[in-house]
């Protein structure tokens, strides 16, 4: 087994054990992937000023999110077909997400499916609601939220329409994968993640399958998911799930001051300065181009979030330095998911929180509620958008 000590390493283990569609499902963005790229490249852009004999005893990364405890300031994004990264890999994030003290959502488009994860968890977590034009299946899909105990509600916004996803056109993506001869050889060469696929009933998407008006088989689902998600969502629909949810509400997929606004004059709790990893609008500003604007604008009147492009605890620092209270990541988890199963997500939780934590040190803080945006290089923070 090769010594883990970074993301990177976790990405390169999981590539030789995830199948290529569902690899490529996760590891890919829309068009050129410019926007996909730049979520990482301008992180690396902005740097840090290194103080020394400070004090760097009795450090603290806790925060909260949402009024939640957490260990530190990052929870696990929600992210479809995660179960198809590993056997039953829902189930196994979550609950390493729970005994490391951070926040798992799970996606509409998940494998495992609300009632799985409640079940092998036994501790709140949230959900993420994509809003379809079956709007009595939407109301029951936050009903099932709410019996299973999930404590907050994301909605993404930006999911209208798909993005185009050259990779995964190109490799026939399905769940489960199509039985054809280019399928049937890579496979033959993933015996761990087909063994854990064996064992597992979970195989297509739990919170659809035998849930929704006509789709009771695989044959019905992607003609039903083409179909239904919504072009037409609005503001309104938004009042209307944060009426129908009752509880607490955060918005995903923000990208521009003006939609913050908005979305502050929704009601939500929080927002999620996010471009969908690049996987929607390519040639938009990575997110944390984006990020310090909108927390400017709005930060005062709502808790500012972001995602896109953290492969490290300091992409973690960096983020809040520049007003984000909270982040999510997606690939770095489902790398660990992919790579090593629920011990995988765990290690990525403990890189990312051991880069977080020596960082801030590095910078002069032992506590992350002090740290400012002092803590970076003027010359090298994100253009103003």
């Amino acid at each position: 087994m090769p010594v883990i000590t970074c993301i990177e390493d976790l990405r390169v283990l999981a590539k030789k054990r995830v199948p290529r569609m569902f690899y490529d499902y996760a590891d890919a963005g829309s068009w050129t992937e410019g926007t996909y790229r730049a979520n990482e490249s301008d992180f690396q852009a902005i740097k840090l000023r290194q103080r020394v004999a400070v004090n760097m005893e009795n450090r603290s990364t806790r925060t909260t999110m949402v009024g939640q405890p957490v260990a530190m300031p990052v929870a696990i994004a929600p992210t479809g077909l995660t179960g198809m990264q590993h056997a039953d890999g829902e189930i196994l994030a979550a609950r390493a997400a729970k005994a490391f003290g951070v926040p798992f959502t799970l996606s509409t488009m998940s494998i495992c499916s609300i009632e799985d994860v409640a079940e092998a968890t036994k501790a709140p977590f949230w959900f993420q609601l994509y809003v379809m034009r079956d709007r009595d299946f939407i109301e029951r899909l936050i009903d099932r939220a709410k019996a299973a105990n999930c404590s907050a509600l994301q909605l993404t916004l930006d999911l209208q329409i798909l993005g185009q996803r050259h990779k995964d056109i190109k490799n026939g993506l399905s769940t489960p994968p199509k039985p054809t001869l280019a399928n049937i050889l890579n496979l033959m060469t993933k015996p761990r993640w087909c063994l854990g696929m064996a064992g597992t009933k979970r195989h297509s998407f739990g919170n659809i399958v035998g849930h929704a008006k006509g789709v009771g088989d695989l044959s019905s689902l992607s003609a039903w998911t083409a179909e239904q998600f919504d072009p037409g969502l609005s503001w309104a629909d938004v009042e209307w799930i944060k009426k129908r949810w009752g509880g607490k509400l955060i918005l995903k997929g923000i990208m521009d001051v003006e939609d913050a606004r908005l979305a502050v004059n929704s009601g939500a709790d929080a927002l999620i300065v996010s471009n969908h990893g690049g996987r929607q609008l390519d040639g938009a500003p990575s997110s944390i181009q984006a990020l310090p604007s909108i927390a400017e604008a709005v930060g005062r009147d709502i808790e500012v979030w972001m995602d896109g492009g953290i492969r490290s605890g300091q992409d973690v620092l960096k983020a809040w330095a520049l007003g984000a209270r909270g982040t999510l990541i997606g690939r770095s988890f489902l790398y660990g998911l992919g790579a090593l199963g629920e011990a995988g997500v765990t290690r990525c939780l403990e890189i990312i929180h051991k880069e977080l934590d020596l960082t801030m040190a590095f910078c002069g803080h032992t506590q992350i509620q002090n740290v400012g945006r002092d803590i970076l290089l003027p010359g090298t923070l994100p253009r103003a958008l």
